[in-house]
């Protein structure tokens, strides 16, 4: 593989202004390079999954349903993100108070398995901290909100969390100050940006980009945000149920975003009753302060999934580079795929890639139209 970045390159055009996109442009603009950002949409990021995700950064928890690799990226973006978030000149939110998993007496059987599963991943992956244990009263202490409403539950240290729109908001004033090139509601295609050989092409679309991936689907996932001042949850949560869990994410101002896992389906439809009714419930059984909370948003998104529920970079030509296949972890795993792609670009270094076990490969011939 040739990096398509070289001392040929006059432009670099980064296609999508979701999270990835705007990382990528506005890293490789504060590199030097003059860039040039495409997105069919506005500038708001509204059709991009990152501004309904909950933004957690949560290795552990989510080893669950992640591979190892996914797992290692995560690791280390908890320490990358605030090396990024210090260079915006905007504030973000940033927590790394860790993740509280709690679940009811009838679940135990569930949360039993959950436990095993951690555990299995500690023992692969020793610089992650160990779930720790709580009984009622080690809970209450660290988190007061929920005194007397469980009986156990699990903690799981140094995990953290942002505030996805502070950060999407910050990165868009980010990219003016360096002086990226910004086309909002332009969408491009590969062929006509990639045929100029000393333009280097990323394509961060996400399912914009489903034609050249195959395999890629969408997978949704459904979120509530709520205004509830009389939860003084501090830091994310995990519900665990056999058929509805749930997580609550806390943002500043006392806004909640709730969530659940994803539903295999392709629907970009509103949020349905059912799932309403069953999140509220859910986050309800968590903390009765939730039945005074206000609804701000019922959201829907759908993640762009490949077959092996982990992300890829791929060299599709000789100057184009595509990201992809981010799923439900995009904000845990974003710097690591960032940094891989800084560094094979830039000096075609593949070690943190082979490191993280990320994927970098040719990907075979495939028409770049449409």
């Amino acid at each position: 593989m040739t990096p398509p970045l070289g001392p040929h390159t006059r432009e670099v055009a980064v296609l999508g202004a979701g999270l990835m996109g705007r990382l990528m442009a506005w890293t490789l603009a504060r590199a030097g390079l003059p860039v040039s950002l495409y997105e069919a949409g506005g500038p708001q990021a509204e059709g991009a999954a990152a501004r309904v995700a909950a933004a957690m950064l949560a290795p552990l928890a989510e080893s669950a349903v992640a591979d190892l690799s996914v797992v290692r990226m995560g690791q280390y973006a908890l320490g990358r993100w605030p090396e990024l978030l210090a260079g915006l000149s905007q504030p973000v939110f940033f927590q790394r108070e860790g993740t509280l998993i709690v679940w009811h007496r009838q679940d135990r059987q569930e949360a039993q398995r959950f436990e095993h599963w951690l555990q299995g991943t500690s023992r692969q992956e020793p610089s992650l901290p160990s779930a720790r244990p709580l009984d009622a009263d080690h809970l209450a202490a660290l988190e007061p909100a929920l005194a007397g409403r469980f009986s156990q539950g699990l903690y799981l240290p140094d995990e953290g969390q942002l505030d996805n729109r502070a950060l999407l908001d910050a990165l868009l004033h980010g990219l003016s100050e360096v002086g990226v090139d910004l086309h909002w509601h332009s969408p491009q295609t590969l062929d006509s940006l990639a045929s100029d050989p000393q333009r280097c092409v990323l394509d961060c679309r996400g399912i914009g980009a489903r034609e050249h991936w195959p395999g890629l689907r969408a997978v949704r996932g459904e979120v509530v945000r709520l205004h509830a001042p009389d939860v003084p949850l501090s830091r994310p949560t995990r519900l665990i149920h056999p058929r509805y869990p749930i997580y609550i994410a806390p943002k500043p101002g006392h806004v909640f975003v709730v969530g659940a896992t994803e539903i295999e389906t392709e629907d970009f439809s509103p949020v349905s009753v059912r799932s309403t009714l069953e999140l509220l419930s859910a986050a309800y059984t968590v903390h009765p302060g939730f039945a005074e909370a206000r609804i701000l948003e019922l959201n829907s998104q759908c993640r762009p999934t490949l077959p092996d529920h982990q992300p890829a970079l791929c060299q599709r030509g000789p100057n184009v580079l595509q990201i992809n296949g981010l799923y439900r972890h995009g904000f845990m795993i974003a710097p690591a795929l960032l940094d891989v792609a800084c560094a094979w670009l830039q000096h075609g270094d593949t070690s943190l890639a082979q490191r993280l076990g990320v994927p970098l490969g040719q990907a075979p011939a495939l028409a770049m139209s449409h």
